[in-house]
């Protein structure tokens, strides 16, 4: 297993699924930090003021584990942890999903809320779909101009993407790339005269 992989979503998704007259509106947004999630769950809420209930969950980082739920007056357990529930079993994150709640008129019941909450959060993750990314790592480097042509070998390496660099009497790079390559990368660093790593 590769541990550079994590899996967010493509893009945004939708879906409405309705049960017993109950009315289920689900939104994904792809997002990067819990503020940012927060801000599309806002935006939702005004949007869908007049809604009963905007309930939402939110998983960030490449390894899943800031996350926050809210069962937004349904009672506990009923909405968040099933929305929270699709997000871990599609394997995403950087995601939240807001799901509108327009009541019918007739009671779902707890398990039935469950469910609902459930298919609706599944159903606009489909419609989001998924991608696969990569843990990246940063690294700054300073070396003297004769060390240059190494380092730009290193730079050249299939997936190592240069920052920033500046060519001076000491020269200075930043390299992004997959965290499994650091050893090797580091490794090849080290072998050039005068490469300073940090």
């Amino acid at each position: 297993m590769n541990d550079d992989l994590y899996y967010t979503v493509k893009g945004t998704g939708e879906s409405r699924y309705t049960e017993k007259m109950s009315r289920f509106l689900a939104f994904v947004f792809p997002v990067t930090t819990a503020e940012e999630a927060r801000e599309e769950i806002k935006k939702l809420q005004n949007k869908y003021h007049d809604a009963r209930h905007v309930c939402w969950a939110y998983v960030v980082g490449p390894d899943g584990k800031e996350w926050q739920l809210n069962d937004n007056g349904e009672p506990s357990g009923t909405a968040g942890k099933p929305i929270l529930g699709q997000i871990r079993s599609f394997g995403v994150t950087n995601v939240a999903i807001g799901v509108v709640r327009y009541f019918g008129g007739i009671k779902l019941g707890t398990s039935g809320l469950i469910a609902a909450y459930r298919e609706a959060a599944r159903l606009a993750l489909e419609d989001a779909g998924r991608q696969e990314m990569r843990k990246l790592t940063q690294l700054r480097i300073t070396f003297p101009y004769v060390g240059a042509d190494g380092v730009m070998k290193v730079s050249k390496m299939e997936g190592v993407r240069v920052v920033e660099r500046s060519f001076d009497n000491t020269c200075g790079m930043t390299l992004e790339f997959p965290e499994g390559m650091k050893d090797e990368i580091t490794g090849r660093l080290a072998k050039i005269d005068g490469v300073s790593i940090g």
